[in-house]
């Protein structure tokens, strides 16, 4: 979830976290488990990252609070500073009590016992039943050794973003759920075209995987990890295939070397680009926007690999992530720290985080309401595509970063994404990340 932006030093990071090891009394036990009251503390700290779920957050946190009698802070800190912070506090000062984890960094807290093991409270909550939950996410947060160090918050999706206003002044179709991504191509060609380049038919952030280029991979049947989190199949026929439909949507679209000065988000919100692809976590700052009235949702677009004209289910992918409400080794009272991460996760905790918008559940069959969320723009688009699409889980291994960094370096994607005019040029890169990512893996 979130706006990835990744982490600019993720070999220093897996360094410094595989050294604590040896720091500190990081305890992988819980000690006594003491459900409900008796707390030792009358203030939980929490830190995420999302300013536009700190509101819904809190009002749930608060519920809580009335109940329990322990306050709960919420602060957000930006992407970056978060993890900074978090190492830091790791290191030797103090965490924050409760915190969300991501996938591209929980393996190395988990292998490290700098998350409190919450097996023992699992256990003894019977509020909390772990096979309700969405299985990747809940794969996720366990380590290898069963044991469970978050649980999960939420589930993501991804829709295509549109501007009524800029279809209509050049003529062009609304998209449509039955658009395939050549349908979403000739339409960003149109305007592209039409516009003289004033207005872009499409932009695509390369820098940010789950929300754009991994989709159109695994709509094609390429895999960016294999399910075993072995390997990639991104040099084969599928792979290449993916990413020849990303390569000709970039040459209709907002230039790289433009949209990381700007972002795609900007640049839609200026009304210089008719189309963006988005995460469920992203719709509250597109629903307030000035021109919200104009802006609309439809599901990813698929790809027609049977040449049949219809969808299949293998045919459109969107990927999925999931945050977890994880708890630090040192918090001053773990049983106060559970009390609120089981109260986030519940189903009653859960099914508000979708009425209030905040996100879908991590839990199935507790998102419903998440689309009537938004009174005056259907965002039904992110609760369809899991009935008429699939979902995969957004790539990891043991350390994301290192290969994800990669991707988009020169001798990897970054030629083509910068000059995707050579169907060759990305071609080649396939092959090479493909290799990159299978050396990663072999050095985890």
């Amino acid at each position: 979830m979130k706006k990835i932006k990744l982490l600019s030093a993720a070999a220093l990071l897996a360094m410094s976290l595989t050294a604590l090891t040896g720091c500190g009394d990081k305890k992988s036990s819980t000690g006594e488990v003491k459900l409900g009251g008796d707390f030792k503390t009358d203030l939980i700290k929490v830190n995420i990252w999302d300013n536009n779920q700190k509101a819904g957050l809190q009002k749930i946190a608060d519920e809580w609070s009335a109940k329990s009698g322990v306050k709960v802070s919420i602060e957000v800190v930006d992407w970056n500073n978060y993890w900074t912070l978090l190492e830091a506090g790791a290191s030797g000062g103090q965490m924050p009590d409760v915190f969300w984890m991501h996938s591209n960094t929980v393996q190395m807290y988990m292998e490290n016992d700098l998350l409190l093991n919450l097996d023992p409270y699992i256990t003894a909550d019977k509020s909390i039943d772990m096979s309700r939950y969405y299985e990747g996410v809940k794969n996720l947060y366990t380590r290898k050794d069963g044991k469970i160090y978050a649980v999960p918050k939420d589930h993501d999706t991804i829709a295509l973003l549109y501007n009524k206003a800029i279809f209509d002044k050049y003529g062009v179709e609304y998209p449509k759920d039955s658009w395939t991504y050549e349908d979403m191509y000739e339409a960003a060609k149109k305007i592209t075209q039409a516009s003289n380049g004033d207005v872009y038919g499409f932009a695509l952030d390369t820098s940010n995987n789950q929300d754009g280029w991994y989709n159109i991979v695994y709509s094609y049947g390429g895999k960016v990890v294999t399910d075993d989190h072995k390997g990639t199949t991104l040099g084969s026929a599928e792979g290449k295939a993916g990413m020849e439909m990303v390569r000709k949507l970039l040459t209709v679209s907002a230039p790289q070397t433009v949209v990381s000065e700007t972002s795609n988000d900007v640049l839609f919100k200026s009304g210089k680009v008719a189309m963006i692809t988005q995460g469920s976590w992203m719709i509250n700052s597109f629903y307030t926007a000035e021109n919200a009235n104009d802006y609309a949702w439809a599901m990813l677009p698929y790809a027609d690999l049977n040449g049949n004209g219809k969808c299949e289910k293998n045919e459109r992918w969107s990927s999925y992530n999931g945050l977890g409400w994880a708890a630090s080794y040192n918090t001053k009272d773990p049983n106060a720290a559970w009390g609120l991460i089981a109260y986030f996760c519940s189903e009653q905790g859960q099914k508000e985080q979708s009425q209030l918008g905040v996100t879908m559940g991590g839990m199935y069959g507790v998102s419903a309401e998440f689309a009537n969320a938004f009174k005056g723009m259907d965002v039904s688009a992110f609760t369809k595509i899991e009935e008429e699409g699939s979902l995969f889980f957004r790539p990891y291994t043991r350390n994301t970063p290192v290969w994800e960094d990669a991707l988009k370096k020169k001798g990897s994607f970054l030629d083509a994404w910068q000059n995707p005019s050579d169907p060759a040029v990305m071609a080649k890169a396939c092959e090479n990340s493909q290799a990159i990512i299978e050396k990663a893996i072999a050095a985890e």
